[in-house]
This record gives C-alpha cells, sequence and structure tokens, in this order.
C-alpha cells in the first residue's frame, strides 16, 4: 500500500509540471501547458481516478481504465514514432516543441526520441498499472 501511494504521488507530482513548467537551473525539465489544456485536464482526471481508488470499492478499475487510456495516448504521441518512425512534419515539430528539455538521448533529425520527462513519465504510468492489477 506505501508502494501505490509513493508511485501514485510520485506520478501526480511529476504531471503536474505539464501544466507549470518544472526548471533545473538553466535547463527546461518539461514546459507546462497551463490549466487550459489538456495536460490539467488529463491531472484531473488523474486526480479523481485517484480519490475513487481510496473511496470506491471499484476505484481500483476506474483508476485502472484511466491509467490504460493515459498509457495509450502517451504510446501513440511518442513511442508510436520512435518505433515505427515519423514523417518530417511530425519530427519537426516534435523537436521544436522539446528542444529544450533535458535528455539522456540526444535529439535526432531522423528518428523521434523523448526527452527525460516523458521517460520518467511514461514509466511512472506503466508501474502506477501495474501497482493498480497487484492490488
Amino acid at each position: 500500500m506505501v508502494a501505490a501511494i509513493l508511485f501514485q504521488a510520485a506520478l501526480w507530482i511529476w504531471f503536474l509540471g505539464c501544466t507549470t513548467t518544472y526548471r533545473l537551473g538553466k535547463y527546461t525539465l518539461v514546459e507546462g501547458m497551463g490549466i487550459k489544456s489538456a495536460e490539467f485536464a488529463t491531472l484531473c482526471l488523474y486526480s479523481i481516478g485517484l480519490l475513487l481508488y481510496y473511496l470506491l470499492p471499484v476505484g481500483k478499475w476506474i483508476l485502472l481504465a484511466m491509467l490504460i487510456l493515459w498509457f495509450v495516448v502517451e504510446f501513440f504521441c511518442h513511442w508510436y514514432f520512435t518505433i515505427f518512425g515519423a514523417t518530417e512534419r511530425k519530427l519537426k515539430g516534435y523537436n521544436d516543441c522539446f528542444r529544450n528539455t533535458v535528455r539522456i538521448f540526444p535529439m535526432s533529425d531522423t528518428r523521434l526520441v523523448p526527452d527525460f520527462y516523458h521517460i520518467v513519465q511514461h514509466t511512472l504510468i506503466l508501474l502506477n498499472i501495474i501497482i493498480c492489477l497487484a492490488r
């Protein structure tokens, strides 16, 4: 139960960065999109899912469905193009959008490469799915 709370809180705090910008000195971890964004709506849905997880017996299934949907959306926004390739337009748009973010792997002109923030975010979503299934 403690692990669930820690990983759920970690994902909530980490994803809050999509609403408010997180910076590490001169480096941008993630550029926040504000409260009038799809990211904020997703944060609200995740928050509701967490509340239901702890308040209702069926809350686990509601949160699990929300996490799986979120993971699928993230897969098709990032990893699909990493694995199967991206059009020149998609690659340019992605690289322009995330050009100032912290990276583990360098940006590529031929392949979409997720930045550090998104690698951690997607890992946290997957860990939360596993934890939800294990409960």
